[in-house]
């Protein structure tokens, strides 16, 4: 009796197995890529699959395969998702929660979700859904009038190809508390701020090559309570303040090398924004950060330097209500008595004295550009200059070219000057 069930047991095992091999021999078959379709390594067990996107999606999304999935979960890099599948609209749904995205171009550090939902529905070649974005219910919630619905809402559409899927993205208007509730609802900023205005915005994406562009809408973004006028009459630790006015050498040439749109943005500049998300995609990483000098004096003084969507947005929080309680005169005057100029300099003060041994009032129009085209790198600037006997010319060029109130002959001038000039680089 016992060889009998052992036999049995055995055999049961061995039928278990097989049936395992063969399923993932009919997967691998079915769902193995053509020549000309989009590929993609998934996990199934231990064993590690080599699907087409393209087919796998509409398999998906097919009303004799999808309800084979529903109830389901699966752990993945963002997060583990639940499938759903509504028979009656033969709609297929995801739900990731929590759920981490990674943005490269807004930084290392994710984007962190309580839930993401996704809703898919195809027709053909064309899929269409809705895309939901909710908040942790903890967080704590800014201030606004939004009905007491937090979701973030998106339609999108997209045209499946066997190389490609092209989606349309459409976000819905919603009140920018919304957003950051959803999008970073940990920051302590929200247990005090008053957010007002609203965000809509449009996304196009193309995968498997990841590449996007926004168009959004902000309107009357407008922030209250977080205390920045105390800052009208902050004191620097770089030392004494150069007491600079909004016409100097040195204030025009740095808003031309670091924020030519300083005088007319609200504390944001959406146009740098996205040529900074354009070119960072390209690269591959962030090298262009599209921040203005509100936003990096907010870094300076309240929300360090962290490579990381919170650290933007919680910057951007600081900037705007800071052009409403400082204005431009005084926030140009901050950050230049407190911007890094390298060799543990800061302030304009200190480094056009430690730089060209005199007060930065009296620089003379080049040495105001050196200094202004210092400041994206510092410490790379420092060491061009200590190896070449010049900071970075093309660059320094470009900020000549943008700097305000001076005709064509001085600006040629300049440029003339400085492809020869050559300063005593700093010991």
């Amino acid at each position: 009796m016992k060889k009998a069930l052992l036999f049995l047991l055995f055999a049961a095992l061995a039928l278990l197995l097989t049936t395992l091999v063969a399923l993932v021999l009919v997967l691998k078959i079915a769902l193995a890529p053509s020549a000309d379709e989009w590929p993609a390594r998934f996990k199934v067990g231990p064993a590690t699959l080599e699907i087409g996107v393209p087919t796998a999606l509409r398999l998906a999304t097919s009303s004799w395969f999808a309800p084979w999935f529903a109830g389901r979960r699966f752990d993945t890099p963002q997060g583990p998702v639940q499938v759903g599948w509504n028979e009656a609209s033969n709609t297929l749904q995801l739900d990731c929660a929590p759920c981490a995205v990674q943005v490269p171009s807004l930084g290392t550090e994710p984007l962190r979700l309580d839930r993401l939902r996704l809703t898919a529905r195809r027709d053909g070649g064309t899929l269409n859904g809705m895309l939901e974005a909710l908040p942790a219910a903890t967080a704590p919630s800014a201030t606004a009038s939004d009905g007491g619905e937090n979701l973030l809402r998106a339609r999108w559409d997209g045209r499946l190809t066997q190389k490609a899927l092209q989606l349309d993205i459409h976000v819905a208007e919603a009140p920018i508390a919304r957003w950051y509730t959803a999008l970073a609802p940990s920051i302590p900023e929200l247990q005090r701020a008053r957010i007002d205005g609203s965000l809509e915005a449009r996304v196009q994406l193309g995968l498997p090559s990841g590449r996007y562009s926004v168009q959004p809408q902000i309107s009357q973004f407008e922030v209250q309570g977080l205390g920045t006028e105390a800052m009208l009459n902050a004191r620097s630790s770089c030392g004494p303040p150069a007491r600079l006015a909004t016409d100097s050498w040195l204030a025009r040439a740095v808003v031309a090398a670091e924020d030519q749109r300083f005088f007319s943005h609200p504390g944001f500049d959406v146009v740098e924004m996205l040529a900074s998300l354009e070119g960072n995609q390209k690269a591959g990483q962030v090298e262009r950060g599209g921040s203005t000098i509100t936003q990096q004096l907010a870094r300076l003084l309240v929300t360090g330097s962290e490579r990381s969507a919170e650290r933007k947005l919680r910057e951007l929080l600081y900037a705007t209500e800071m052009e409403q309680t400082l204005g431009k005169a005084r926030i140009l005057q901050l950050y230049l008595d407190n911007a890094p100029w390298g060799l543990g300099i800061c302030g304009a003060e200190a480094a056009a004295r430690r730089y060209f041994k005199r007060p930065a009032r009296n620089l003379e129009p080049l040495q105001a550009v050196w200094l202004a085209t210092m400041l994206t790198n510092p410490q790379v600037a420092l060491d061009r200059w200590r190896s070449t006997g010049q900071v970075d010319v093309a660059r320094a060029k470009a900020v000549v070219e943008g700097l305000r109130g001076v005709g064509r002959g001085q600006r040629d001038a300049l440029i003339k000057n400085l492809e020869s000039a050559r300063f005593a680089a700093p010991s």
